[in-house]
C-alpha cells in the first residue's frame, strides 16, 4: 500500500442504507486525509470480483450478510497476490468482539461513529495483513465455498459441486463436474471441515458421498483385482484403497 496516494476504499454491506451511510462518513474522512471510494459491493461475491479491478487498499466488511458472510469472503480475499487490508463492520455481541480483539482483528462496530472511522483508515497503513489460521478460528463452521487464484482473480468452487479431493505431491486436485482446480490446502484439514460430507476411499482421496454411483471391481497393472468408485457425471474411476474396502459394504447397502 503505497503512501503517497489516497486510500482506495471498497464498501461491502448487503444492506444499502449502511453502504449509504458510510459512503456519506468517507466522504466526512476525505475532508482530513486523502481518501477515495474504489467502489460497493452488496455481495461477498460481487466483492471478490471487483477486487483484481478496483485496486483497493482497504475493505470495509460487514460480516453479517446472506449466502457468505464477511469472515468467509475475508478468507477468500487472502487468495490474492497483495490483499487489502480488511476491517470488519460488525454489530456482533461482546463475545465475538472479545475474539476480535484477541487476535488483532480491527473492526467497527455498527452504528459506525465518524471518529472511530477516521482512526482506523489513519491506521490502514500500518496494519498488519489477517492470517488465514485467524479467520478460520473466528469462523469454525465449514466454508460454504472454495476459491482459488487464477490470473489474480478468486474463483469460487462451490462445496455442493465437489465430487472429488486427491492429494497430489503440494496441491490438491479439487474435481468438479466440469473441470479441475488445484488447491493449496491439507487434504486431512478439509475432511475434517467437511466431515460427514466426504468419505476417504484412499488415503490420497476424499469422494463426496453424495456423488457415488456405485462400485466396479477393476484389474491393475500386476493383475490384481481391487474395488473402484463409480462417480455420478464423472467418468474417472477411483480406485479404493485395500484399508477403505469397508465402505463398499457400506454403502452398498444404501446405493
Amino acid at each position: 500500500m503505497a503512501a503517497g496516494h489516497p486510500l482506495r476504499v471498497l464498501i461491502v454491506d448487503d444492506e444499502a442504507p449502511a453502504r449509504n451511510r458510510i459512503r456519506d462518513l468517507l466522504s466526512d474522512c476525505a475532508l482530513k486525509m486523502p481518501i477515495e471510494i474504489a467502489g460497493e459491493a452488496a455481495t461477498g461475491e460481487h466483492a471478490l470480483a471487483m477486487l483484481p479491478e478496483c485496486e483497493a487498499d482497504v475493505v470495509l466488511l460487514d460480516i453479517r450478510m446472506p449466502v457468505m458472510d464477511g469472515l468467509e469472503v475475508a478468507q477468500h480475499i487472502q487468495k490474492l497476490d497483495e490483499p487489502p487490508v480488511i476491517i470488519f463492520t460488525t454489530a456482533y455481541d461482546a463475545y465475538a468482539l472479545k475474539a476480535f480483539e484477541v487476535h488483532a482483528v480491527d473492526f467497527l462496530v455498527k452504528p459506525i461513529r465518524l471518529g472511530r472511522l477516521f482512526d482506523a483508515l489513519s491506521r490502514a497503513r500500518s496494519i498488519t495483513p489477517l492470517r488465514l489460521d485467524v479467520l478460520r478460528e473466528l469462523k469454525p463452521e465449514a466454508r460454504t465455498r472454495l476459491s482459488v487464484n487464477e490470473r489474480g482473480r478468486i474463483h469460487l468452487i462451490p462445496v455442493g459441486d465437489i465430487v472429488f479431493f486427491k492429494a497430489e505431491l503440494k496441491y490438491v486436485t479439487v474435481r468438479t463436474a466440469e473441470r479441475e482446480f488445484l488447491l493449496e490446502e491439507s487434504l486431512a484439514k478439509l475432511e475434517q471441515e467437511f466431515l460427514g460430507r466426504y468419505v476417504r476411499v484412499h488415503r490420497n482421496c476424499l469422494v463426496a458421498k453424495d456423488a457415488i454411483r456405485g462400485f466396479e471391481r477393476a484389474t491393475n497393472a500386476d493383475g490384481e483385482g481391487h474395488w473402484v468408485v463409480v462417480l455420478k457425471n464423472v467418468a474417472e474411476k477411483l480406485a479404493v484403497s485395500r484399508r477403505q474396502q469397508h465402505i463398499v459394504r457400506e454403502f452398498g447397502r444404501m446405493l
